[in-house]
């Protein structure tokens, strides 16, 4: 086994397996009526259902270099993608979730998709600019992106409160990464940890009562995958932080939103190392 898709429950505090597989697969989606999982393994994102059957591709047209950053409208209409087929540099697509041509949505590269407004009108994604990593917001139909963080340190991972009032990213402004919330109109910016790990992919729960996080050590830089990490929870305001889940992962683990739509549990990756 290299990759274990696997859902936790906040409840009973236990996880049970999905799905495990050889090969390399990343990032679960919950969609949006509950009955399956989007992950990517290989440049292609897959349909897996919860009853022990095999994930089933999905159409993304030319998208055939697609990369950990996707996941399904408000509505379960559209599937947002990252993919660099086109480009060479990752670009953000949608797809009816169902598969089909994929709609260019930005014209600044590279961009990573990591967040749906909560009512389907605006991404928020990850954006280089001149080496600079900054979060930036732009409707689904395109158009002049905003810039919401202004290169104060590296900004990442971006995801939608359920309220729409925060955008929640993580920022190494403060020397070690950590999570941070910022309006959608960029004022406001608030620190939400403080403590010694590395924080990433901060996803709030859809009841809006809690906040996912994932935490490396702090002396370890970026998000590399394979390494042991922790998958903690707290308060929208970081509060009450708790240690859920102790695992090997990292990157693949839970970049994207993971959350199932009750609140009441969350889907990720564990892996074991390459042999």
């Amino acid at each position: 086994m290299r990759s274990s898709v696997e859902v936790f429950d906040v409840a009973t505090g236990e996880a049970r397996v999905v799905w495990q597989t050889e090969r390399l697969v990343e990032a679960p989606n919950w969609s949006p009526d509950g009955k399956f999982l989007i992950i990517n393994g290989d440049g292609r994102l897959y349909r897996l259902r919860f009853d022990g059957s095999e994930p089933v591709a999905i159409d993304t047209g030319f998208a055939r270099e697609c990369n950990n950053d996707h996941g399904i409208s408000p509505d379960g209409s559209t599937l947002a993608i990252s993919d660099k087929t086109e480009f060479g540099k990752s670009a953000i697509y949608l797809l009816p979730l169902g598969g089909g041509a994929p709609r260019l949505v930005t014209s600044n590269l590279p961009s990573y998709w990591h967040g749906w407004s909560p009512d389907g009108r605006t991404l928020t994604y990850c954006g280089i600019r001149d080496q600079v990593f900054d979060i930036y917001t732009v409707s689904v139909e395109g158009g002049d992106e905003r810039r919401l963080t202004q290169g104060e340190g590296r900004n990442d991972g971006p995801d939608w409160s359920p309220d729409g009032e925060w955008i929640y990213f993580n920022s190494s402004r403060s020397g070690r990464m950590q999570i941070w919330r910022v309006r959608p109109d960029g004022s406001d910016v608030e620190r939400v940890t403080n403590n010694p790990y590395g924080d990433w992919f901060p996803h709030p729960s859809p009841d809006g009562r809690h906040l996912l996080v994932l935490s490396y050590d702090g002396d370890v830089f970026d998000h590399p995958r394979d390494l042991d990490v922790r998958l903690r929870l707290m308060d929208p305001d970081g509060g009450n932080a708790r240690i859920l889940l102790e695992l090997f992962g990292g990157q693949g683990t839970m970049n994207v939103p993971n959350w199932s739509p009750s609140g009441e549990a969350f889907a990720f990756v564990r892996y074991q190392p390459e042999r």
